[in-house]
């Protein structure tokens, strides 16, 4: 783990994590308290932990089927402007064009399906990679030089 260095990220990790549920919890309760510590979200806002819960939750649950002898890996980039985060698991992926539209009404009685589109929802971008094995999701924290970009893109 990196701490904050003159103009530089405040934190960079990462981490493995075993296919359980139940590690989801207490990694992202330490992380996000990490993420508070240095700034990079506010006390409240939830956005980037809901968004990582179910990145995690889709990682261990559809991507490893929860086998014991695989992992979830996470990394880590919280800066003054942005957090970014990259999740990566050992299964086979998928394709995301074949993820059914939640919001459609034959699909609103599904209890799957709703995960990616939170992280879309809540995050400024969500991209797959490498057949949807890893997903990275990037949030601006609207801090100096964020609000730049924003005051530019609306004159």
């Amino acid at each position: 783990m990196k701490v904050h260095n003159q103009g530089g990220p405040c934190l960079e990790l990462e981490r493995s994590l075993p296919s359980k549920v139940a590690a989801i919890s207490p990694f992202v309760d330490r992380l996000m308290l990490l993420f508070r510590k240095c700034g990079c979200v506010s006390e409240g806002e939830s956005e980037v932990e809901i968004a990582l819960r179910e990145a995690l939750a889709n990682a261990i649950i559809h991507g490893n089927h929860e086998n014991s002898g695989k992992h979830v890996h996470v990394r880590c980039r919280c800066e003054p402007t942005e957090i970014s985060i990259a999740v990566k698991d050992e299964g086979r992926g998928f394709d995301i064009e074949k993820i059914a539209d939640p919001t459609a009404p034959e699909n609103q009685g599904s209890i799957h399906g709703r995960g990616i589109y939170l992280m879309k929802a809540l995050m400024d971008e969500v991209r797959f990679e490498e057949d949807g094995v890893v997903v990275h999701m990037r949030k601006s924290t609207g801090k100096a030089g964020a609000n730049d970009v924003k005051k530019n893109s609306l004159e």
